[in-house]
């Protein structure tokens, strides 16, 4: 058995999709980043990288590559996924945490676990998603962006 932690934040800024788990949310603003930005997904996508040994994912999918450039997380999850399989590795368990003020996340994630749990070949159940805010402390709290804990558990096939 193997653990990954992951971590990942991004601004909140005008004129952008606000894309969390592969749910885009009605918000006045969204996520800035070289791909759609999500953030949660970018957090899992560490957290699995790095159980595996496998670095981050600026290493794999690096911001200064322009075929990334808007792409969907969800996709770039899919890589990752065929990368921990071809290294032998099975996903046993992933646990997350959104950090936000606004928008509410709770309404979302039920979709947003099924979109991980789909992309990654899993039972929902071994998918957990959670939200918190920051009672209006820190840069989430004042709504300057948004920030996603991930960790998990793989094993070998």
């Amino acid at each position: 058995m193997r653990v990954g932690i992951g971590y990942d934040v991004h601004k909140l800024v005008p004129n952008r999709a606000l894309i969390i788990g592969g749910v885009q949310m009605p918000y006045q603003l969204g996520l800035a980043g070289h791909s759609d930005a999500d953030v949660l997904v970018h957090a899992i996508m560490d957290a699995l990288l790095g159980a595996a040994g496998l670095g981050d994912i600026g290493r794999h999918f690096p911001d200064s590559d322009d075929k990334y450039k808007g792409i969907s997380s969800l996709k770039l999850l899919d890589e990752v996924r065929d990368k921990l399989d071809m290294e032998g590795y099975i996903i046993n368990n992933l646990d997350a945490v959104v950090v936000a003020q606004a928008p509410k996340m709770a309404p979302h994630i039920p979709v947003m676990r099924g979109n991980i749990a789909t992309v990654l070949g899993l039972d929902q159940g071994m998918v957990n998603i959670k939200a918190t805010t920051t009672e209006h402390l820190g840069f989430a709290g004042r709504g300057e962006g948004v920030g996603a804990y991930a960790t998990c558990s793989i094993k070998e096939k």
